[in-house]
């Protein structure tokens, strides 16, 4: 389900039964645009996509990312990413 996601962030990825092909497009081909975690292994592959893209990224669902992973978003920016969770 995460493949689709990072597709499309601009990610050049292709299913081949029970594997994905995955091809490197150089620095700055992804796009930042709105995707949906599905998962705690899926919600930080987007972060982590979203943090090379250009542009902004936001990604829902992230209660995944809470669980797994403490004060991320304070962690991230103390290494200088530009991230912020919006108020519900």
């Amino acid at each position: 389900m995460h493949v689709a996601e990072l597709q499309r962030l601009g990610a050049d990825i292709r299913i081949d039964g029970r594997s994905c092909v995955v091809r490197g497009k150089g620095i700055g081909a992804l796009t930042g645009t709105r995707v949906m975690a599905t998962d705690l292994r899926a919600s930080s592959s987007l972060v982590i996509a979203a943090l090379a893209a250009r542009g902004c990224s936001e990604i829902s669902r992230i209660y995944h990312l809470e669980r797994g992973y403490e004060n991320l978003v304070e962690k991230l920016s103390a290494l200088g990413a530009t991230v912020w969770k919006e108020q519900e």
